[in-house]
């Protein structure tokens, strides 16, 4: 599975169970990205996306547990280090901002077995500067 999370500067993802911040420019490129396959969410994340949904887009509590290679989750509230066996790719789109967080995103999984492919960056909607990073998971570790 590919994996797409938005973080902040210190790697944060949520606040008091809530998104740190939003840019309808990032839910774009998840789309985009997504479309030749299987993009999958829960509930809490779909509410991102607008009506009508595509439909290429799953939406379920099991998420993690349902996508198969080569497809993508959206995961903005989930712990994804239970799955790190099953994935090959993390897509992150960094905020380039301070917000207050208490639930992270495992920063210390990148620095055994992936390498940064791909580095971009972009205008938001909401912010200035978005940069997207896509990590691969290094042959010797799949």
């Amino acid at each position: 599975m590919i994996v797409m999370i938005c973080v902040d500067d210190h790697n944060g993802m949520m606040f008091n169970h809530r998104r740190q911040s939003r840019d309808s420019a990032v839910q774009e490129r998840v789309l985009r990205c997504s479309e030749n396959s299987r993009l999958w969410m829960n509930e809490y994340s779909s509410k991102l996306f607008p009506e009508p949904k595509p439909d290429w887009l799953s939406v379920d509590p099991a998420f993690l547990d349902r996508a198969g290679s080569g497809e993508y989750c959206f995961v903005e509230d989930q712990d994804i280090l239970p799955y790190e066996d099953e994935l090959e790719s993390i897509i992150l789109f960094q905020w380039n901002r301070s917000y207050p967080a208490d639930f992270h995103f495992p920063a210390d999984i990148l620095s055994h077995g992936w390498t940064m492919t791909e580095s971009e960056e972009f205008e938001g909607s909401s912010h200035e500067k978005i940069i997207r990073e896509v990590y691969k998971k290094d042959e010797e570790n799949k």
